[in-house]
C-alpha cells in the first residue's frame, strides 16, 4: 500500500498552508482564527477520507490472472506469454500488471498497465528471452489496484505456478524439414565436396549409364539381359555417431550471447539431425559435468527429441576436462565401432594426457577431436599494434596460438585428426566433415 499522486499533492497543499500560517504569526500579522479552524477541518477531513478509501480498497476483490506459457522456449530468441484477466467489477478499472519473470531471462513490455471493463475480459501479453537453457519456474503476478478515490494504491500477489522449458537454439532445423537436405546445408556454408569412391551399401540394379564405372557393371545381370546392367550403391545408412562432451570449465568462454559450451551443444543438435536424416543412429556422453550423462545411439528421427530432452537442461561447470577417464566410461559402454566426435577446448598441457587416451580409443573407435578457437583471439591477432600493452596482448595471443597449434600438429601426426573451428563455425564445420567422412566410407 502506497499513497497515489493525488493524496501527496494533497498532503504537501496543507503542509504548505500550515508553513504560511507559521510564518504570518511569526511577523506578528493578525490572522482570523477561522482560518486555523478551516484548516484543522480540512486536515481531518483528509485523514478520514484516506482511512475509509484504505478501507475500501482492502475489500474489493482481486480480478482473476491466468497466464499461457509456451511449452518451449529456444535459447536466445523472444517468446511471448499470454495473460488474461477477468474481474466482477462494476466500473472501469485500471490495473498495473508486474509477472514476476525468473532469474536467467530477459523481459520486454512489463509492466504494463490494462483498462478492465464491465462484463469483458482482457488480454495482453509481454516478451521473455532465456539468456540460458534448463527449467524455468514463474511463481506469481503482481498487481498494483488503484482505491475508489484514487489516493492509495495497493500491491496485491496472485499465485500463478507454470512452468517452461529452454532449449537449445536449433529452430533452424525443423525449417529445414521442409526443404532439401542439400539445399539447407548449403544455405549454412556447407560445402558439399565431390565423392572420391562409390558408397558401402548396395541400393540397386540399373541399365550402364555414362560415367559408370567398369567396377559397377554386373556381369551376371549382364548377361542374362543381353546389355550392360550396373550396381548403384549409397552411403551406408546403419552407422553410429557419439558426442564426447565437454562440460568443465574450458566451455565456460563467452563468445557473443553464447558461451562456447552452447555453441558446441548448437552444433552437436546440428549433426544429430542431420546424421539422423542419412540414416545413422546418433547417441551422447558427457564428462566433467555434475551429473554425467550417457545416452546410446539410437536411428530415428524420433530420437532427436529423446536427444534434446536429455540436454537441454545441461551447464558448463567448474570441473577440470579428465579425458582419460570420460574415455574409459565409453569404451566400457560402447562395444561396436561408431564414430566420437569429442567437443572440447584443448590445451596446451593436454598433449601427453590427451594423446594417450585418444589413441587407446582409435584401436576400437573412429575419432574426431573438435577444439573450439575463441574468436577473441583472432581479433587480437589482426588487430594494428600501437601501445606497449596492445604488444603485450598481441605476443601472449600469437605464443597461445602457436602452442594450441603444436598440439594439434602433434595429434595429427599420431593418427588422430583435429577439427579447430571458431565456435560460430563449429556446426556447419563438422557437418562438412561428416558428410566428406560418410562418403569416402572412413567409418
Amino acid at each position: 500500500m502506497k499513497p497515489t499522486r493525488l493524496l501527496l499533492l494533497l498532503v504537501g497543499g496543507l503542509l504548505s498552508l500550515a508553513v504560511v500560517l507559521g510564518i504570518v504569526h511569526a511577523l506578528a500579522v493578525h490572522v482570523p482564527a477561522t482560518l486555523h479552524t478551516l484548516w484543522w477541518a480540512g486536515l481531518f477531513a483528509l485523514a478520514v477520507v484516506s482511512a475509509l478509501d484504505v478501507l475500501w480498497l482492502r475489500q474489493l476483490p482481486s480480478p482473476q490472472i491466468s497466464r499461457s506459457l509456451p511449452g518451449n522456449l529456444s535459447l536466445g530468441r523472444w517468446g511471448e506469454v499470454q495473460l488474461l484477466a477477468q474481474h466482477g467489477f462494476k466500473h472501469r478499472q485500471q490495473l498495473d500488471v508486474f509477472d514476476h519473470v525468473p532469474v536467467g531471462m530477459d523481459v520486454d513490455f512489463l509492466p504494463q498497465r490494462i483498462e478492465l471493463r464491465p462484463g469483458e475480459q482482457t488480454q495482453f501479453s509481454y516478451r521473455v528471452r532465456p539468456l540460458v537453457r534448463g527449467h524455468f519456474s514463474f511463481d506469481r503476478c503482481e498487481l498494483g489496484m488503484p482505491s475508489p478515490l484514487r489516493l492509495w494504491q495497493g500491491r496485491r500477489y496472485l499465485e500463478l505456478p507454470g512452468a517452461t522449458r529452454v532449449y537449445p537454439d536449433f529452430a533452424r532445423l525443423y525449417d529445414a524439414s521442409l526443404k532439401g537436405v542439400d539445399d539447407w546445408l548449403g544455405q549454412l556454408g556447407v560445402r558439399q565436396q565431390q565423392r572420391r569412391g562409390l558408397g558401402q551399401e548396395f541400393q540397386q540394379l540399373r541399365e550402364f549409364r555414362d560415367g559408370d564405372t567398369l567396377r559397377q557393371i554386373d556381369w551376371k545381370a549382364t548377361a542374362r539381359k543381353r546389355t550392360p546392367i550396373a550396381r548403384e550403391y549409397q552411403d551406408e545408412r546403419d552407422q553410429q555417431i557419439i558426442f564426447l562432451l565437454d562440460c568443465g570449465r574450458r566451455m565456460r568462454s563467452q563468445d557473443g550471447d553464447l558461451s562456447h559450451f552452447d555453441h558446441a551443444l548448437n552444433a552437436c543438435l546440428l549433426l544429430s539431425y542431420v546424421a539422423l536424416r542419412q540414416g545413422d543412429a546418433v547417441g551422447l556422453a558427457t564428462f566433467a559435468s555434475d551429473q554425467p550423462r550417457f545416452l546410446a545411439p539410437v536411428k530415428g528421427q524420433a530420437h532427436l527429441n529423446v536427444l534434446l530432452n536429455t540436454v537441454y537442461d545441461l551447464k558448463s561447470t567448474q570441473r577440470p576436462a579428465d579425458y582419460a577417464a570420460a574415455i574409459d566410461s565409453l569404451l566400457a559402454r560402447q562395444r561396436r565401432r561408431a564414430l566420437v566426435v569429442i567437443v572440447s577446448n584443448l590445451r596446451d598441457e593436454d598433449d601427453e594426457e590427451l594423446l594417450a587416451a585418444a589413441k587407446r580409443l582409435g584401436r576400437h573407435h573412429r575419432v574426431l577431436i573438435t577444439s573450439l578457437r575463441e574468436e577473441v583471439l583472432d581479433r587480437v591477432r589482426h588487430e594494428p599494434v600501437h601501445t606497449y600493452e596492445e604488444a603485450l596482448a598481441y605476443c601472449g595471443t600469437v605464443d597461445y596460438l602457436n602452442a594450441r597449434a603444436g598440439l594439434h600438429e602433434r595429434l595429427v601426426a599420431h593418427g588422430v585428426p583435429v577439427l579447430d573451428a571458431r565456435p560460430s563455425q563449429l556446426g556447419p564445420e563438422l557437418v562438412e566433415r561428416y558428410l566428406a567422412w560418410k562418403k569416402a566410407g572412413v567409418f
